[in-house]
């Protein structure tokens, strides 16, 4: 299979002009190369090709997968492909018993795909539309009890640095709601002490303010005087990072992750609790407060409101086993009225 630079193109479409993360392109850019390996198989089948649905679901980019038919033309293929081709690729992934979360998504890929050739005039029309995403079974996000974050807050100890950049690092994402990514991209003029806010940057790269409590500010002045006494001793420190390592570099989600494994433990907490829980943990508890679910969107930074619904659902939740706690079920009624 040839190189296919309509791929690419799109590719560089979402990375320079949508601004998509670089690893946000690389997922729509193996979906593509997973279905042109498909395109490529059934163009062969009369030739005894065997059907590569699968087989590269977790490469690269574009050039990991596009040399296992070098006579077929790639973007001749995707360019010809039609609604059939499409309900035939689904029902191979559902053959292969990809989850529905799975399908949906390549279906979504292969929909902003065939729409970006459109608006390129590579195609006349987009051979998705008439394609129904599967339905997804509704899963609520974990969140804990105010009582468990207050014991995992008061978990890593304050007379250490890294014990005092730990308790700083969680006091942020549970007060303000930001994702770990945003957490770790902080840098120390995003932090206004004064005006208590925080500069954040986003999915997209789309920018926002978020509150902060003067209670959490004192935290993360109280990590900075450890910071700053080992940045005066290490050359290599750097200067501008907010969150760093014992090395004095930015720290990595994945070690925000283990340091936060760390404290699950230590406080008897689910170890299968993510730093995004707490997120989810700040969402729910808002809501649970009183916060209207528009100012909770524009906290979280989440684009469409439909994405901060699912907190709702928490709450609705969370109000009828309150209630079914205070109140006698029906048969118990009827039971003491006998």
């Amino acid at each position: 299979m040839e190189d296919s630079s309509i791929i690419q193109d799109f590719l560089n479409y979402l990375q320079f002009e949508k601004r998509f993360s670089p690893h946000t392109a690389k997922c729509y850019g193996v979906d593509l190369i997973q279905f042109g390996e498909f395109m490529s198989g059934s163009s062969q089948e009369t030739h005894g090709e065997p059907d590569v649905i699968g087989s590269h679901d977790s490469g690269t980019a574009t050039a990991t997968a596009v040399e296992a038919h070098p006579k077929v033309d790639v973007d001749r293929l995707l360019s010809d492909t039609d609604v059939n081709a499409i309900r035939s690729y689904m029902a191979g992934l559902n053959e292969k018993q990809y989850s529905k979360a799975t399908i949906a998504r390549k279906l979504a890929t292969l929909r902003s795909f065939f729409k970006f050739l459109v608006k390129r005039n590579r195609i006349a029309s987009n051979p998705v539309v008439g394609i129904r995403t599967p339905k997804q079974e509704k899963r609520l996000p974990k969140f804990l009890e105010y009582e468990e974050v207050k014991r995992l807050l008061e978990t890593p100890p304050a007379d250490s640095w890294l014990g005092a950049r730990d308790r700083a690092i969680m006091e942020t994402l549970y007060s303000t709601g930001m994702r770990v990514s945003e957490l770790v991209a902080l840098n120390l003029d995003d932090m206004d002490f004064l005006g208590e806010v925080v500069h954040i940057r986003g999915k997209g790269k789309k920018e926002r303010i978020c509150p902060i409590s003067s209670s959490v500010l004192q935290i993360i002045q109280h990590y900075m005087e450890f910071r700053n006494k080992r940045a005066q001793s290490n050359g290599n420190f750097d200067g501008k990072v907010l969150f760093v390592n014992k090395h004095g570099k930015r720290l990595s989600t994945r070690s925000v992750r283990r340091k936060m494994d760390k404290y699950l433990k230590m406080a008897g907490l689910d170890p299968n609790i993510s730093p995004h829980t707490l997120r989810h943990s700040f969402a729910t508890h808002m809501l649970n407060r009183g916060a209207d679910l528009r100012s909770v969107q524009e906290l979280l930074g989440h684009q469409s409101l439909s994405t901060t619904q699912i907190y709702t659902h928490l709450t609705t939740k969370k109000l009828k086993d309150v209630y079914s706690a205070a109140h006698p079920r029906e048969n118990d009624q009827q039971d003491a009225d006998v």
